[in-house]
């Protein structure tokens, strides 16, 4: 018999299309649903909060961190976390940041309220349930479950504001998928490094890059207590000319710089040597993060610091 936690923590999932709008309710629409389950898995539910998904923070996903954490201990086989879609991937890749490999964490939501037509809500969390408590996914850090795709927190990306198959992986695509009730993983996941932090405390600005960007958002980040910075930049890891005096005001702090590209798709390089082009972000101290979001980098450099990473060894840690 295999053990699931289920920790619900509110969004769409959870909630009732009404005349007014979707909202949410004080029953969980699942809480009667596990009847459908598999006979060898045993759930226990709990509600840790209910919140909608823009409502949660850093300090939010370091109660489930902590919640897992005691999970482990009580002899569960794996986790599965309901969520608002909005932040699901960043509350993925915290956990993903910051749990050992000792059980298997599963986030899944949905894209339609339960009593919507097609709602996804039931489907996705039985699937998720199943994946939680197969052994091979206890190997492969925090996955996110959603419309039959296995997707590693790392990567995993909100695309379509409404569309059931809106999560997805730009670049490196899903791990794996279920096909009926059966696992299966296609994909081995990267290994990186798990900082067990017990704190969420600093201030991460995340600054979007565009066509005629100046330095006037760099000056106002540079005059205020400011831990670190993330720039979604242009392209492969480019900025416009313009903003470079403001950065240098920042880095001449000692705050951090980390870059990633605002495409969804490929990574950030230092490939053109022009001003403001990579080779020159990178020769002032910026740090270029392969693969992620700007998000996903913020989180990445708020667990570093955490960890009491700084200088060369957070640059590192940032590159991923």
């Amino acid at each position: 018999m295999k053990k699931v936690l289920i920790l619900h923590t509110g969004g769409t999932i959870s909630m009732v299309q009404q005349a007014a709008g979707v909202t949410v309710t004080d029953r969980h629409p699942l809480s009667e649903t596990l009847d459908v389950l598999p006979d060898d898995i045993e759930v226990k539910v709990e509600e840790i909060f209910n919140l909608p998904s823009p409502h949660i923070r850093p300090q939010e996903m370091l109660q489930l961190k902590r919640r897992i954490t005691g999970a482990q201990e009580e002899g569960f086989d794996g986790v599965v976390i309901t969520h608002g879609t909005d932040t699901l991937e960043e509350t993925a890749y915290f956990l993903d940041l910051t749990l050992s490999k000792k059980l298997a964490v599963v986030i899944t939501g949905a894209m339609r309220s339960s009593n919507e037509i097609g709602a996804d809500g039931l489907y996705n969390y039985v699937q998720s349930i199943i994946t939680a408590a197969d052994d091979e996914s206890k190997n492969q850090g925090v996955l996110v479950v959603m419309n039959d795709e296995i997707h590693a927190a790392r990567f995993v990306t909100k695309t379509h504001t409404t569309s059931v198959d809106t999560f997805r992986t730009p670049t490196f695509g899903p791990i794996g998928i279920l096909s009926k009730q059966k696992v299966i993983f296609i994909k081995e996941v990267v290994e990186h490094h798990v900082f067990d932090i017990n704190k969420v405390a600093g201030n991460i600005q995340l600054v979007k890059a565009y066509a005629g960007m100046d330095e006037f958002i760099f000056n106002l980040i540079a005059e205020q207590s400011v831990d670190g910075v993330i720039i979604e930049a242009l392209g492969a890891g480019n900025l416009p000319p313009q903003t470079l005096p403001g950065i240098k005001k920042i880095l001449d702090k000692k705050i951090p710089i980390a870059l990633v590209s605002r495409c969804s798709n490929g990574i950030a390089q230092d490939i053109y040597d022009y001003p403001g082009g990579g080779v020159q972000l990178s020769k002032l101290g910026i740090s270029f993060v392969r693969g992620l979001s700007g998000q996903k980098a913020r989180l990445r450099m708020l667990v570093g610091i955490n960890a009491g990473l700084s200088g060369q060894e957070l640059a590192k840690f940032m590159i991923g």
